[in-house]
């Protein structure tokens, strides 16, 4: 079995890139987190907890692996 690493800078890469035109406030208040959460993750200084990823995943309707494995 291959373990993967989540590179954080890609996941805020593709993380900006779902959020389109929608705020950071409108987005992280559709989430149920702080905006300097969503800044965090989207400038691949963390990565989102595994509850948190159901949630973007839900609010994009996207799958998991595919926003958070490359």
């Amino acid at each position: 079995m291959e373990i993967v690493e989540m590179d954080a800078k890609a996941i805020g890469e593709r993380l900006m890139e779902l959020r389109g035109e929608r705020t950071q406030a409108e987005t992280a208040k559709e989430l149920n987190i702080s905006v300097s959460a969503l800044s965090m993750y989207e400038r691949g200084e963390r990565i989102p907890r595994d509850n948190i990823k159901i949630r973007i995943a839900a609010l994009f309707q996207k799958p998991i692996n595919e926003i958070f494995y490359p």
